[in-house]
């Protein structure tokens, strides 16, 4: 998420005045470590066509990480660090095999055009190939014979952002006849999600480009908008005709229609078995070439509100570098100021029914969503199935927020809960310093953002009360159904309102699992038994046959106890806006809504973000009281301070834990050898079904500057309970890992390298890397890839990873 289109969430600050925490952590353990570091030599990766790569990286050898409760262990050896000159390659352990399974532009249904080595495919042929920049993931198995198939199923993938100097063939966005209204289709059409049919046939796993559930939404592609802000008048923008040629205003848009999803990051599944895309960045694609000011005519009226939520949301008289506003008049937020209020949702979409519309789903907030965790279980009551989101709010100094659906959910019965995210509870988060059970443990708990709740900010008239969420201009209005869409609208505005948490950029959501060969034992025999007659017919050609189907539930849950606690863990990558510490930061503001820019751009260290200068980021997890969904309180901890372990950097400054002084940058990393693993930059987030926690990375990826010693970006594994980390991938250069996800049987994992290359320009698309290319001479099915001298571009893919004896990833 870098790079030109993706700013490093620089321009919008948060812009309340919330207190931070400001009592110190003291108890916080650190290891101060140094290590001898083994390093990939380039050289012998460079230009590797074979996809083995066993024995090709330095590891360091120790000894496999034994089960414990709830984990399954960790069998594969750690490997280096792939530093300076980084690798145009991807590794990983020996014993493994790493394949390229789907590549931008390559055709995934009927229809659909073979890749252009130079990129020149129009936009109605990028709207029927794998779109660009790949992120999120998630693998719904298909039945066959009424269970769950290993072999064959529906992989969702989100196409985050794109690359224009390298999308619009050798003479980029802004040559030729520089930002034309084709070039802007063609990047939206690779924008968006796409859905592939994928299948393990005669060993290989291929696309199956004929498959009836193969689709790709786009950003235009028409969507529905439901639950409580569904037909506010915010939502009620211009509407277009959206012709190849351009876009033709033909009236009012209904406030229930949305044209297109942008910016989808990590993603998000529902137990009923639909697919939620996060709606992230979509600021970027915006510009209001006045900041607000020529808003005028039927939207005057909320013009004093319309730039307030620019403001907030990071809307500027610039975009990210698409001047798609330039030639689409949908994203010139000045004549268009509702549109935006379109995005920033999260998007639920039906990988069974390719026919089905995508629906915004409006109560769970509006704000640049990162994820979207599900978690079940029994509430307070022990009324069973009950079903939580939660998510994190991708900007530094942003917010940590649940959404608890208001009925439990129907096993077995889709239809019963096709519209169970329109109607419940949306919370954020307040992390306190106040002790919880255990040794280095505190308090938090869940702030509804309702109508009725309290906020921060003094009554006027009353020194001694807060005013309610429903008593500010910004939530006005004559019903609380009203006051509540207005909140979910400017979720933010109201988060800060109430005084939630700031976080160093809180991305990713990974809730704990718990080994299912433990937990799940018959569950798992049959499983592992099924799985025993899916290889057997894995050489049939009737892999598509017409008795394939998608079942009414996905996933496993498990009950929670004290022993195996509803346990979540929360990747903050990053943040260098926040100050020294102190005890005379402000609290919020009675001005909430986007207008106290100043107060609040470096916010104190607080017991939650104990580093000032947050290069290298950290994980934070907390577990449920009582182990519900519905639990108003939770018990949180750091489980991890990354850093780089030999660095001789040092954070200066009052910061929190004060026994970090003069050593903050090298982190508290558990590994072996001490070092061995060091990581920064936490993004991509996920447990398997054996209870592993894999961590993945969103740094520069070249291995300079603060990271000359961690080197590429990298996959790692981490055990929860002992907190030890081993490196299990390393990615090309420039690029970000990111994306995961695995089938049933725990033999074949998908993982995506995301911008290969990034920021090389339209002259030289290959200026920093030219992979999959550079490594691989065929994709995972066989066939070719194109890498013609001089036409030639890194493409984001989605890697399949296996292990050469057929087991389990990762044991």
């Amino acid at each position: 998420m870098k790079g030109t289109q993706h700013p490093k969430n620089d321009v919008t600050i948060n812009p309340s005045g919330n207190d931070s925490i400001l009592e110190v952590i003291s108890r916080t353990s650190v290891s101060r470590r140094h290590f001898v570091r083994t390093g990939i030599n380039t050289a012998t990766l460079a230009g590797l066509g074979g996809v083995t790569m066993s024995g090709i990286l330095q590891t360091v050898e120790a000894a496999p990480i034994e089960d414990s409760n709830g984990f399954g262990g960790i069998g594969f050896e750690n490997i280096g660090a792939d530093v300076a000159p980084v690798a145009d390659a991807v590794a990983v352990p020996p014993g493994y095999t790493v394949e390229v399974l789907a590549a931008w532009g390559d055709p995934i249904m009927p229809g659909a055009p073979e890749w252009l080595d130079d990129a020149t495919q129009d936009a109605g042929a990028q709207a029927k190939q794998f779109g660009m920049h790949n992120d999120g993931m998630t693998f719904f198995p298909l039945s066959w014979q009424g269970r769950q198939s290993s072999r064959r199923g529906l992989l969702c993938v989100n196409h985050e952002y794109t690359h224009e100097q390298i999308l619009h063939g050798a003479e980029g966005l802004t040559g030729g006849s520089g930002v034309t209204i084709d070039k802007a289709r063609k990047s939206q059409a690779a924008h968006g999600v796409a859905v592939i049919d994928v299948v393990r046939h005669r060993g290989r796993w291929k696309v199956n480009r004929k498959s009836l559930f193969a689709r790709r939404i786009t950003g235009n592609t028409r969507m529905r908008v439901s639950g409580p802000a569904a037909g506010h008048p915010l939502l009620k923008s211009k509407k277009f005709d959206i012709l190849p040629t351009g876009s033709v205003e033909v009236g009012t848009n209904d406030g229930h229609t949305a044209f297109g999803t942008l910016n989808n990051c990590a993603d998000g599944y529902t137990p009923w078995g639909t697919y939620l895309a996060c709606e992230e960045n979509w600021n970027g694609y915006f510009a209001a070439p006045t900041n607000g000011a020529a808003v005028g005519g039927e939207f005057e009226s909320e013009k004093a509100e319309i730039i307030k939520d620019f403001r907030r949301n990071g809307i500027s008289n610039v975009d990210f570098g698409y001047g798609w506003h330039s030639v689409d008049p949908r994203f010139n937020a000045d004549a268009n100021p509702f549109e935006p209020n379109l995005f920033g949702w999260v998007v639920e979409i039906d990988p069974s029914d390719p026919t089905s519309a995508p629906v915004k789903r409006t109560a769970l907030g509006r704000f640049k969503h990162e994820s979207a965790q599900m978690a079940v279980s029994r509430d307070r009551h022990g009324v069973p199935n009950r079903v939580a989101f939660y998510q994190g709010d991708d900007e530094r100094n942003e917010y940590i927020y649940k959404f608890v659906c208001a009925k439990p959910f129907k096993r077995g019965n889709r239809r019963a809960n096709q519209n169970l995210l329109d109607t419940g509870t949306l919370y954020v988060a307040r992390f306190t310093d106040s002790p919880g059970s255990k040794a280095n443990t505190f308090r938090g708990e869940w702030v509804a953002l309702a109508p009725g709740t309290r906020t921060v900010i003094d009554d006027p008239n009353n020194p001694d009360r807060k005013l309610r969420l429903r008593e500010l201009a910004s939530f006005a209005a004559e019903t609380d159904a009203e006051v509540q869409a207005l909140i979910l609208i400017k979720t933010r505005q109201a988060a800060d309102a109430v005084g939630a948490t700031m976080m160093d950029r809180p991305e990713w959501i990974a809730l704990r699992s718990y080994d299912q060969r433990d937990t799940s034992k018959r569950f798992w025999d049959r499983l592992d038994r099924w799985s025993h007659k899916d290889r057997e017919n894995d050489g049939r050609d009737d892999w598509d046959h017409h008795d394939w189907s998608c079942g009414d539930d996905y996933g496993d849950y498990p009950e929670y106890s004290r022993k195996r606690p509803l346990e979540l863990y929360c990747t903050l990558t990053n943040n260098n806006r926040r100050g020294g510490g102190g005890s005379t930061q402000a609290t919020s503001s009675n001005n909430p809504n986007g207008t106290t820019v100043a107060a609040s751009a470096r916010p104190a260290v607080d017991v939650a973000n104990p580093r000032p200068d947050n290069d290298y980021g950290h994980i934070i997890r907390w577990r449920e009281d009582g182990n519900v969904v519905t639990a108003p309180g939770f018990e949180w901890d750091i489980f991890v301070l990354c850093g780089d372990s030999i660095t001789s950097k040092t954070l200066g400054g009052t910061y929190v834990p004060t026994d970090l002084s003069g050593v903050g940058y090298q982190g508290n990393i558990v590994d072996v050898p001490n070092g061995s693993a060091d990581f920064g930059a936490p993004d991509g987030l996920w447990f398997d079904q054996f209870g592993r926690l894999w961590i993945q990375t969103d740094q520069v990826g070249d291995a300079s500057g603060d990271w000359v010693n961690i080197g590429a970006n990298i996959m790692a594994c981490a055990d929860p309970n002992t907190k030890e980390i081993r490196r299990f991938l390393t990615g090309p250069r420039n690029c970000e890992v990111t994306g995961i996800t695995n089938t049933p049987d725990g033999k074949t994992m998908f993982v995506g390298i995301q911008h290969p290359g990034e920021d090389s320009p339209a002259s030289n698309p290959t200026q920093f890397s030219n992979w999959p290319q550079s490594q691989f001479d065929t994709n995972s099915a066989g066939d070719p890839l194109p890498n013609t001298p001089g036409l030639s571009r890194p493409r984001a893919s989605v890697l399949v990873i296996t292990r050469e004896d057929g087991g389990i990833v990762g044991d």
